[in-house]
């Protein structure tokens, strides 16, 4: 299955076969309010669906948990980051807005296989809680397995369809003045992730990363 715009579907279809990276925990975490996406990279709609999943939660006395889909997807200009540098720029957001709050945050690898998607991430992210989410197939697939699932609008979508943000990227790839760049990706990106992909040359990749980009998730 293939999302149109990624904001938050975790997983799709590969044409080769794929490393089960990472392994699942030894113990399944224990039930909590999940928000799951490809964070291609972590952007501002995220952000407004993180915001508004941890307010749930807060509110509901959740644990809340962020879950990177497609963990084991090879580089390519859909995919250019690791589930590392993924997590790293949520934990980034994370300490400069949240830094007293505890969330966990977990990678799934993608199995191919949508219908039996839920039960393979429940081995990462734990067994029925609450899924957080705008995307509809996967508000599909979980309450068919029994999820209570929250549906939040999405804000923004055209503005911030991953695709989108990352061609804006790949042409500030070249681009070697850094207060320009960031000027840039502030509207779309939080000055803090926007940071880190300039500081750790994560931007730099785009420009060598094949093809222009494509309408797709």
């Amino acid at each position: 299955m293939m999302s149109d715009d990624d904001w938050e579907n975790p997983f799709y279809v590969a044409e080769v076969p794929l490393l089960m990276e990472p392994k699942p925990p030894e113990q399944v975490p224990k039930p909590a309010l999940v928000v799951l996406g490809r964070f291609q990279p972590f952007h501002r709609g995220h952000v407004a669906l993180v915001e508004a999943a941890l307010d749930y939660a807060n509110e509901n006395g959740l644990t809340s948990r962020i879950v990177i889909g497609s963990a084991n997807q090879l580089e390519s200009l859909e995919n250019p980051w690791t589930w590392q540098e993924r997590k790293q720029m949520i934990c980034c957001w994370l300490a400069t807005h949240h830094p007293t709050l505890e969330v966990d945050v977990v990678a799934v690898p993608d199995i191919n296989d949508p219908p039996n998607w839920v039960e393979h991430a429940e081995q990462y992210h734990g067994e029925a809680g609450v899924l957080f989410t705008s995307d509809g197939p996967t508000t599909d697939l979980y309450r068919q397995a029994g999820w209570q699932v929250i549906e939040s609008p999405l804000q923004d979508r055209e503005s911030w369809e991953g695709w989108r943000i990352r061609s804006t990227l790949k042409m500030l790839s070249t681009v070697s003045e850094k207060e320009a760049s960031i000027s840039v990706m502030v509207e779309t990106i939080t000055e803090e992730v926007a940071e880190l992909l300039w500081d750790e040359v994560w931007l730099k990749r785009l420009a060598f990363l094949g093809r222009p980009f494509e309408s797709v998730g």
